[in-house]
């Protein structure tokens, strides 16, 4: 079983309406939620903890992890808003405006992490920029990593980031507890000033590093080695959900490989990360392919 853990939104599309004029469609989404529903489609095991509202946009999320074969019952359910997120695309790549306070997935709080018996536990995304829903994912990813394996996909959203000391600190501290990091080249830059992943190995025990580079594919390293995987050819409509769809597909091979457990991550060999690597990249092309964050299902691969 994997656990995502991260938040969950209503994104605001911008579509034309029939007569020409500008307007905003209502899609579930979250860059955690976007991995959750991924690894659902592809017929992994998976669960979803988030702070979800009991309002209509909640209905919209829940009845989306539902339909996809994600179970939701560790969520934790308050009648605070769901958040939103307006999206504006420029050459198909997103920039967003969040509309955040004192919803659902903010207020989320230690009180309500749940038990679980996960194989694996993903994180990452807006949700770890803001409190107190940031200090309660940060004590779950340090309560199990010492027992599960843990990914965090950072997923940086600059414009969101209110305290960057805090933030800092706290990346610096799950960064340091992660199993797989998986990081964009941007993200990286932001992380650490430069462009070397590798240089990630000197502050965190991380037993894998994704680096994605868009269209040049993705750079694999482990402690003793580095290789590159080439990304799939695809027409881009957006790149909406691509690093989340990405990230799904990397762990469902590696789950049905049997290396997502604390005893065999460390025992993959370098064709098995570049398997997984190369399926994640599969589905994200696909995703990149059609517009907003629709990762596919098991049966179109």
């Amino acid at each position: 079983m994997i656990l995502c853990c991260g938040e969950a939104l209503i994104d605001m599309l911008p579509r034309q309406t029939t007569d020409g004029g500008n307007a905003f469609a209502p899609h579930a989404g979250g860059s955690v939620f976007n991995t959750a529903i991924a690894l659902g489609r592809l017929d992994a095991p998976v669960q979803f903890f988030s702070g979800l509202s009991s309002d209509l946009f909640g209905d919209i999320l829940r009845a989306e992890l539902t339909a996809s074969g994600v179970d939701s019952t560790p969520a934790a359910i308050s009648d605070r808003p769901t958040t939103l997120a307006f999206v504006t695309l420029t050459d198909g790549h997103a920039s967003y405006a969040f509309y955040d306070e004192n919803t659902a997935g903010r207020m989320l709080s230690q009180d309500d992490l749940p038990q679980t018996q996960a194989d694996a536990l993903f994180f990452g995304g807006i949700s770890l920029v803001v409190e107190p829903c940031g200090a309660a994912y940060e004590a779950l990813m340090l309560r199990e990593a010492a027992s599960r394996v843990t990914m965090i996909d950072p997923n940086i959203r600059p414009s969101f980031i209110t305290d960057e000391a805090a933030y800092r600190a706290r990346l610096t501290r799950m960064l340091g507890a992660a199993d797989i990091i998986k990081t964009s080249d941007e993200d990286l830059e932001w992380i650490t000033g430069g462009t070397d992943a590798a240089a990630l190995f000197d502050t965190n025990a991380a037993k894998v590093i994704l680096l994605t580079r868009g269209a040049d594919g993705v750079t694999v390293l482990t402690p003793g080695n580095q290789f590159d995987v080439p990304a799939e050819k695809a027409t881009v409509v957006d790149t909406v959900g691509a690093g989340d769809t990405f990230s799904a597909g990397f762990l469902a091979q590696m789950q049905r490989s049997g290396h997502l457990t604390k005893a065999m991550l460390g025992q993959a060999k370098p064709e098995d990360l570049r398997k997984a690597t190369a399926f994640g990249a599969k589905v994200a092309a696909i995703t990149v392919s059609r517009a907003g964050a629709n990762p596919p299902w098991a049966s179109e691969l």
